[in-house]
């Protein structure tokens, strides 16, 4: 591993354990992303940028950029939309959402992260999957794309992508989102590749468990620190975007992070540091899916529950 794991010995139990999996979480969406960016190549560019960056962005082999998803890249969630998609088609039973409504109603109201509840939550999430091929909720995730997605890729967020890649770098997505997800949005954008929350198959078909833990927050930097040995990525020359304080360790890793439609902490967090600041939102705050970021792959809870309630207002 590429984290001294000796080390790990000096931390109690619960946090050497935690460690561990966002390692774990790290390397496997590191490597995931890199066979991933292997099949997008030769994939057709994006679309002309709809907003000239603000910043010269100097070629180097050895630099990439970063980027998170969820109020970065897109507005909202990526795993409510996902979730919009997959109630629409009744990928689910009532019997079951229901069950993911109230662990993911618990989530919210006590605000904080019980280990023991959130393995209950990732392993609720994980059973609508289990026995599904891989191959068929990607061919889903395509349809939802075009259907939720696509309209809501921020612009602005897009022209910094997009003057990456002009420069010859790699573009990855660094999400908490299923990784199949992920690769979709990267491909339909034209990005070199995706890190994002892996869960386990077998000969194509979804066990139901996860490799280590959701790609959220430590396991973010552990996932871009791998794939940059892998890559030989000089971090001091990479770029990292998010809208999220839970993405400060990612964002302290790289020479050259930058807060895009901040939340109030990275707001608080950037200005301390001088990192720059980008914010496309209109009016004073953006309208956001309240999905907590760690809740990783348990969010696709939350986010059907929620695409359920609209969808039965506007019916």
């Amino acid at each position: 591993m590429l984290t001294d794991m000796a080390s790990l010995r000096w931390l109690t139990p619960r946090r050497r354990s935690a460690t561990a999996r966002s390692v774990l979480a790290g390397e496997a969406s590191a490597e995931a992303a890199r066979k991933s960016s292997q099949e997008l190549e030769g994939a057709a560019p994006a679309d002309e940028a709809a907003e000239a960056p603000e910043f010269p962005v100097v070629g180097d082999e050895r630099a990439a950029a970063f980027f998170d998803l969820d109020n970065t890249v897109m507005q909202g969630a990526a795993i409510f939309h996902f979730g919009r998609g997959l109630y629409k088609r009744r990928f689910f039973e009532s019997r079951e959402l229901a069950k993911f409504a109230w662990q993911q109603t618990w989530f919210r109201l006590a605000g904080v992260e019980d280990p023991e509840h959130m393995q209950d939550v990732r392993e609720s999430a994980l059973s609508i999957v289990k026995g599904h091929r891989v191959a068929e909720l990607m061919s889903i995730g395509e349809e939802i794309y075009d259907e939720y997605m696509a309209e809501r890729i921020w612009p602005g967020t897009r022209a910094l992508a997009q003057a990456h890649l002009d420069a010859g770098q790699r573009v990855w997505l660094v999400t908490a989102a299923p990784v199949e997800t992920a690769t979709i949005i990267a491909r339909r954008l034209g990005l070199t590749g995706a890190l994002g929350t892996v869960a386990e198959s077998v000969d194509g078909i979804y066990t139901g468990r996860l490799v280590g833990e959701p790609l959220h927050g430590p396991a973010k930097a552990e996932a871009v620190r791998a794939l940059a040995v892998a890559e030989s990525l000089d971090l001091a020359r990479c770029a990292a975007y998010s809208d999220s304080h839970n993405d400060i360790p990612m964002l302290s890793l790289v020479g050259h992070p930058y807060a895009i439609n901040p939340d109030a902490k990275l707001r608080k967090h950037a200005r301390e540091r001088d990192w720059r600041l980008r914010d496309y939102r209109t009016g004073r705050k953006a309208a956001k899916v309240g999905i907590p970021a760690a809740a990783g792959v348990g969010a696709l809870a939350g986010g059907t529950a929620a695409a359920i309630a609209l969808h039965r207002r506007r019916h």
